[in-house]
C-alpha cells in the first residue's frame, strides 16, 4: 500500500507539472532589429551656463553624465577644456551608461565640458555645456550697506545670507557682472524689510538692462498693505510711507520715477527717460535723506524732488524686487522681465561721488 500511495502521489505532481507548462510560451531570442539612432547625451551637472562658487582657488568636480543608445554602447570619451579626462568602452548596462567622472583641480575660468558617444555601429552624437568657476570671496559691506546681492546662480543676500522667497519663476542671464537676475511674468523676491527701515535713510544702486514689455513695471517697492483694498490685491496703492520705485513708458523711452510717503502726505519724483531699444545696461540709483528724493541714470543726477518730512516707514514690512506686487498695483506695476544686477542698498543717502564709481565700475 505504501508504496502504491507513493506512486499516485509521483504521478499526481506529473500531471500537474505537466498542466501548467500547457499554458506557458517557449522563451525564444527576439532579433533587437536595425540601429537606426544615434547615441543620446545628458549633462546634468553642469548645466549650461551654470556658475560654481567655491572658497577654494582649485576644487573638485563630479561630473554627472548619461549616455544611451536604442541598440548599444561602443564608447563614451569625455573632455574638459579639449583634453580628455576619462573614456569608457565596457558597461554593466549595454544601451544606458550613468557616469560620475570627478575631476581634481578646477581652477577660476571659463570651461567647457564636452561628452562623445559612439554606438557598435560607429554612429556617434556628442555635446558640450559651457560653465565658468570663481573663487568665493566673502563680501566686506561698505559703510551702511544692508544688501548686496550678484545673482551669480543664487539670490542670495551675500550680507545677511538670507534667502529671499522667490515667487514666479526667476532665472539668471548674462549679467553686466558675471549672471544677473532675470525677470519673467508673475515673478518677483521678497525680503523681510526689518533690517531696511532703521532709518530715515536708504539708498539703492544697481545695473538694469530694461526689457519695455511690459511697458511698465514695479523694479524696487516697500509699501503698506492698503487695508481698505485688503480683499482686492489689484489695487493695492497706499502712498503714506515707504518708496515706490518703478518704470513706465514706450519702447523707446523708459521714465525712471520715485515715490515716497511720509506719513503726512507723497513726494514725487518723476526721475529721467532712458532708451531700452539700444539693448544697453544702464545704471540707476536712488537715494532718500531727509530732506530729498534724488533718482541716478548713469551716475548722473537726472531729478531731485524735496521732501516736506523724513520717509515714514509704517506698515513697510516687506521689500519686492522687480514688480510692484503686492503693494504697488493699482496702475499695473507688475513684474519686470528686464535684468537686474550688482543690487546695493543702504540705510544712509549715498554720495553722488559712490554712485559715480558704482556706475563705472567694470
Amino acid at each position: 500500500m505504501k508504496k502504491l500511495r507513493y506512486i499516485f502521489v509521483y504521478s499526481l505532481m506529473m500531471a500537474l507539472t505537466i498542466s501548467c507548462e500547457k499554458g506557458l510560451d517557449p522563451i525564444n531570442s527576439v532579433n533587437p532589429g536595425p540601429d537606426s539612432e544615434i547615441p543620446e547625451i545628458t549633462v546634468t551637472n553642469p548645466t549650461e551656463g551654470s556658475i560654481m562658487r567655491v572658497p577654494e582657488g582649485q576644487t573638485t568636480v563630479t561630473f554627472v553624465i548619461v549616455a544611451s543608445d536604442d541598440i548599444e554602447l561602443a564608447s563614451v570619451v569625455v573632455q574638459l577644456d579639449g583634453t580628455q579626462i576619462a573614456s569608457y568602452n565596457s558597461f554593466k548596462d549595454y544601451r544606458r551608461a550613468a557616469l560620475n567622472v570627478t575631476y581634481d583641480g578646477l581652477s577660476d575660468g571659463d570651461h567647457t565640458l564636452t561628452v562623445a558617444a559612439t554606438d557598435k555601429t560607429d554612429k556617434s552624437a556628442s555635446t558640450s555645456v559651457n560653465f565658468k568657476k570663481y573663487t568665493a570671496v566673502t563680501y566686506v559691506p561698505i559703510e551702511g550697506e544692508i544688501l548686496y546681492m550678484a545673482f551669480e546662480g543664487a539670490f542670495t543676500d551675500a550680507i545677511s545670507g538670507i534667502e529671499p522667497n522667490v515667487t514666479g519663476t526667476p532665472t539668471f542671464g548674462d549679467g553686466k557682472l558675471g549672471q544677473a537676475y532675470q525677470g519673467a511674468a508673475d515673478s518677483y523676491l521678497t525680503f523681510p524689510a526689518a533690517t531696511l527701515t532703521t532709518t530715515h535713510e536708504f539708498s539703492a544702486a544697481f545695473w538694469m538692462k530694461i526689457n519695455a514689455t511690459p511697458d511698465r513695471a514695479g523694479i524696487l517697492t516697500m509699501s503698506p498693505e492698503d487695508l481698505e483694498n485688503a480683499g482686492y490685491p489689484t489695487v493695492q496703492n497706499l502712498r503714506t510711507s515707504g518708496f515706490r520705485f518703478f518704470r513706465e513708458g514706450s519702447a523707446t523711452a523708459q521714465t525712471i520715477k520715485d515715490n515716497v510717503g511720509y506719513a503726512t502726505g507723497e513726494c514725487w519724483n518723476d526721475g529721467g527717460q532712458v532708451d531700452p531699444s539700444t539693448g544697453e545696461w544702464v545704471h540707476l540709483a536712488f537715494t532718500i535723506s531727509d530732506t530729498k528724493s534724488s533718482i541716478y541714470i548713469n551716475g548722473e543726477l537726472a531729478r531731485e524732488s524735496d521732501l516736506t518730512a523724513p520717509v515714514d516707514w509704517t506698515g513697510c514690512d516687506i521689500l519686492t524686487i522687480m514688480s510692484g506686487v503686492p503693494r504697488f498695483t493699482e496702475w499695473n506695476h507688475f513684474s519686470d522681465l528686464s535684468l537686474l544686477d550688482e543690487l546695493h542698498m543702504f540705510k544712509r543717502a549715498i554720495t553722488p561721488e559712490e554712485i559715480q564709481t558704482f556706475a563705472t565700475a567694470r
